[in-house]
């Protein structure tokens, strides 16, 4: 794991965590793995310190709202020149068929009970700087270190009263992710004593 930070804060009843994270990388099995295990051990090993407020939760599942980001470093299972095959024809839907978090969130190997919005753009990473172009693309941009092109970069929550309204990606150029974005709609327990 190359590192994660958590925040947390309380909007009226309704306890909030943020979890910022980038996973271990690599396109190999073994790395979807130890992707795996850094997002188990995130979740087990991250505590709150007790505040002010007694009834703040410690853990990060404990908390009613609960939203993960960052670059979590899936990738999509499928042979290099099929991906961006299916990346020219904007195939979006074949290609999660094959991403390994959609996949690893169907069986239960990891983030269980979490969700994630549908993904209608292309992948994140891993772009030439400063440029609409994957590398690997063609022969002048083929990089030792072959990297098919991946939805690295996602946002996933966990807990009830959340809606998703937005998810996209934005187009900044400056580094070799793209970077992507969310909007939510939360439900707020609100104190009787607060309505009035």
């Amino acid at each position: 794991m190359q590192g994660s930070i958590s925040i947390r804060f309380v909007l009226h009843e309704t306890s909030f965590c943020f979890i910022c994270s980038h996973l271990a990388s690599g396109g190999k099995e073994v790395d979807k793995r130890q992707r795996n295990v850094n997002a188990a051990d995130i979740l087990s090993h991250t505590s709150f310190p007790a505040g002010p407020l007694h009834d703040m939760p410690q853990n990060i599942i404990d908390h009613d709202r609960v939203v993960w980001l960052g670059d979590l470093n899936y990738r999509i299972d499928m042979p290099h020149f099929a991906t961006h095959s299916l990346i020219k024809r904007r195939e979006w839907e074949t290609l999660l068929k094959h991403d390994q978090l959609k996949m690893e969130l169907k069986e239960g190997h990891v983030f269980q009970g979490w969700h994630e919005g549908a993904i209608e753009f292309p992948p994140t990473y891993k772009y030439l700087p400063n440029s609409d172009d994957y590398i690997g693309c063609d022969e002048n941009h083929m990089s030792k270190k072959r990297r098919s092109p991946a939805w690295c970069d996602r946002i996933i929550w966990f807990g009830k009263g959340m809606n998703q309204i937005q998810y996209n990606r934005s187009e900044s150029k400056v580094s070799d992710h793209r970077p992507v974005r969310a909007m939510f709609t939360a439900d707020i327990k609100v104190a009787e004593a607060n309505c009035k």
